[in-house]
């Protein structure tokens, strides 16, 4: 049933006509109590969604639409096992990975939990080998570079983490990802690296995806160029659960960390997958970050919906994308560590909701998957913020804000927190023409320094940022994700989108080598094909 026929539809369709007019400057006035109404702690952990366009019955409507779509149910349905992504007949598990109550979690009516701490157990030995120097390549020398190699979750997960938790990491080990298939990417990263002291980790669930494999042969080859065949099992890893395909590359069964099915890609930094990160911040740190997410979890499972941090951002990216039809919306964190969150995001979000079939198979009526864009705080001030302050789109924007600096360096953190507090009231308050006049501004330079306002942001603020919070942090979001995609009527957790552009690569790969001018595609594409022949002549 799509999302439209609800009678809660119905009734938020009338109430956003009723306030769609209003502006939250003056919803802030005749409310001085509206941060607090407005607003959710978990330990040090704050929700602001009181900058928002919402008034006392929105929130009350929208849970009665996340009520008739049985959100509750499907919260409950994740959390025991069943098949949620029902393409492709799996669970839904990455919770069991950061269950650290560890109740039991059952698949097909076995309880997955042993097998999950078993694998926590062996990146913990491993992790510890390495970390120590206990590990030593093939001559003997202790590891000094690991270098992840996968591509998607199995880079841009590990990838994130690291950089974000940079400040806990180890200094005896450099970190280096390779995702591109471009030869630069690993030319670049491998330049500086030592055969003798470098660790490959190969992140690949198949141990056949293209791009991964095709890194991962260049890897080999530039070890056994060097040490010779009998290095790799000193110097590779494999993160997957194909041992046959391991096995063939070099790699010893021993030495491969598994995750499986119920564990979708973009999911899978908590799992083996996640192995750089332990290797960067050591066990304690990599388990509190699965602490923090565990928290997000139960707090997602058990708090009330209107004291529900996920369901409350879930809703309100409803209420925008659907009623106000806003096609956007960014994420700004004020952490010059979280760099790569964004981008991760990126993944979570739009390969999650980005489809265009309901689950009845009918193609939907109403937008589904907004697009997600961002840049850590104050670079992106000085390049898009612009449009968001007075560009022709509503785009409703996510400010990620640590109170205290991980380097305190003279007033630095005290500037970038001012900044991170006056661009959601700016963005709500806007400037009027009458305080332009009163201020004096030309007329004639009146309309181009009006901001409208009126721009819906959340804030979300943590003492600083650790592991647990991150945890904490990408755990909302996968949540949020989760609870529009429950409301879209959608599958959020299958990906068929990103299969016909590697079948169609797949062909144009094997024509490229053929000496006759490519013509089964279109014309464009087959001019392209021999265009790019002809030059490589």
């Amino acid at each position: 049933m799509s999302l439209t026929s609800k009678k809660a539809y119905s009734a938020l369709q009338k109430h956003f006509s009723e306030t769609v007019s209003l502006h939250m400057r003056d919803l802030f006035k005749a409310d001085t109590n509206r941060f607090n109404k407005f607003s959710l702690k978990l330990d040090d952990f704050l929700l602001d969604y009181s900058k928002n366009r919402i008034v006392d019955n929105t929130l009350p409507l929208l849970i009665n639409l996340a009520n008739e779509c049985n959100l509750k149910k499907m919260i409950n349905a994740m959390f025991s096992g069943r098949c949620i992504n029902f393409t492709e007949n799996r669970p839904v598990l990455h919770v069991a990975l950061r269950n650290r109550s560890n109740t039991p979690i059952y698949v097909d009516g076995t309880n997955i939990m042993p097998q999950v701490n078993h694998v926590l157990e062996k990146m913990h030995f491993f992790t510890d080998q390495v970390r120590s120097g206990s590990w030593k390549g093939a001559t003997g020398k202790k590891i000094t570079d690991i270098v992840n190699i996968g591509i998607g979750g199995s880079d841009l997960g590990p990838f994130m983490a690291t950089e974000a938790l940079k400040k806990y990491t180890t200094n005896q080990l450099n970190f280096h990802f390779i995702s591109n298939i471009d030869g630069s990417d690993i030319f670049e990263k491998l330049k500086n690296c030592s055969p003798e002291t470098t660790l490959f980790l190969i992140a690949s669930k198949t141990f056949t995806t293209q791009e991964t494999m095709v890194n991962a042969q260049t890897a080999r080859d530039w070890l056994i160029n060097a040490l010779g065949s009998k290095a790799v099992p000193y110097h590779f890893v494999a993160l997957s659960t194909n041992k046959d395909e391991v096995k063939k590359f070099g790699i010893n069964p021993k030495n491969m960390f598994e995750f499986w099915n119920f564990i979708g890609g973009r999911y899978s930094m908590w799992s083996a997958v996640g192995l750089s990160i332990m290797l960067a911040v050591g066990y304690d740190a990599f388990i509190s970050m699965l602490e923090g997410a565990h928290e997000m979890d139960t707090h997602f499972k058990n708090a009330p919906f209107d004291k529900n941090m996920p369901v409350i951002l879930g809703l309100l990216g409803i209420w925008y994308h659907v009623f106000y039809q806003a096609e956007t919306y960014a994420v700004l964190p004020y952490d010059a560590y979280l760099h790569r969150l964004p981008a991760y995001l990126q993944q979570l979000d739009m390969e999650s909701n980005g489809k265009r079939n309901i689950k009845d198979g009918s193609v939907s009526s109403y937008p589904t998957g907004p697009i997600l864009f961002g840049e850590p705080g104050t670079n992106g001030q000085h390049s898009f913020y612009q449009l968001i302050h007075q560009g022709t789109h509503l785009i409703p924007c996510d400010f990620i804000i640590p109170i205290h600096s991980l380097n305190p360096i003279g007033n630095h953190q005290d500037i970038l927190l001012a900044n991170a507090l006056a661009q959601p009231e700016a963005l709500m308050r806007g400037k009027t023409v009458k305080e332009l006049k009163k201020e004096g501004v030309p007329k004639k330079l009146i309309p181009f320094k009006t901001f409208p306002g009126n721009h819906p942001t959340n804030s979300i603020l943590m003492t600083k940022l650790t592991p647990k919070n991150l945890g904490r942090l990408i755990a909302l979001y996968e949540h949020k994700v989760f609870v529009m995609g429950v409301l879209l009527n959608i599958d959020s957790f299958d990906q068929w989108g990103v299969e016909l552009g590697k079948v169609l690569a797949k062909q144009i790969l094997s024509q490229l080598h053929d000496t006759e001018n490519a013509t089964t595609h279109d014309c464009s594409t087959n001019a392209l094909i021999n265009y790019v022949k002809e030059f490589r002549k």
